[in-house]
């Protein structure tokens, strides 16, 4: 199978770290592409979780019934800003279809109700994004810093975000499911 090149860069792609970023947010970070276009691009890390407890008062929740949220570090830029991956498509007028199963948006009633819900959908409450002025991103690419692959809600949504990096290199076949097995602490090799 053929990868994608840089000139697929678009909505609902994924970025996999290479092994070459070897320490901080990007350290073996997933991004998924939520907006790209000559004036730039932005997106979420969808595999670092976020150690933080959402108090009553800026949900409006006294608690998650739904076992399907998770809280995740979407990076570096506006941290203090909440975005929302979701897997419902009942608020096409609210939110942006990433790619099959994965939406972004939704107001603050579809997040009560989504993480009320014990059925509700899939939801990662994103703090934070990442972002590339024009040509930034398309230049890390061709340096070596990025691989790009199609975006799955499975990689979303049913992965751990602990097991999504060598999930997607896995997938990707051949040197790339080589890369899945190095050892994020190469001392221990």
């Amino acid at each position: 199978m053929e990868l994608p090149t840089y000139s697929h860069l678009t909505k609902g792609s994924v970025l996999i770290a290479s092994p070459d970023i070897d320490n901080g947010v990007y350290f073996r970070a997933v991004i998924i592409i939520c907006e790209h276009s000559a004036a730039g691009s932005f997106g979420l890390i969808i595999n670092k979780n976020l150690e933080i407890e959402l108090s009553e008062e800026i949900l409006g929740v006294k608690e998650f019934a739904n076992p399907n949220v998770q809280i995740l570090a979407g990076g570096m830029i506006q941290p203090n800003q909440l975005m929302i991956l979701h897997s419902s498509s009942e608020l096409p007028d609210q939110t942006l279809k990433l790619c099959e199963g994965v939406f972004l948006g939704g107001d603050l009633q579809f997040l009560q109700e989504a993480v009320s819900n014990s059925n509700g959908p899939s939801v990662r409450l994103c703090f934070g994004y990442c972002g590339w002025g024009a040509g930034q991103l398309e230049r890390e690419f061709l340096s070596g810093d990025w691989f790009l692959y199609p975006g799955k809600a499975k990689y979303v949504f049913e992965v751990s975000p602990e097991k999504i990096w060598q999930t997607i290199l896995r997938d990707m076949g051949g040197k790339y499911a080589t890369l899945s097995m190095i050892p994020e602490d190469l001392s221990l090799n």
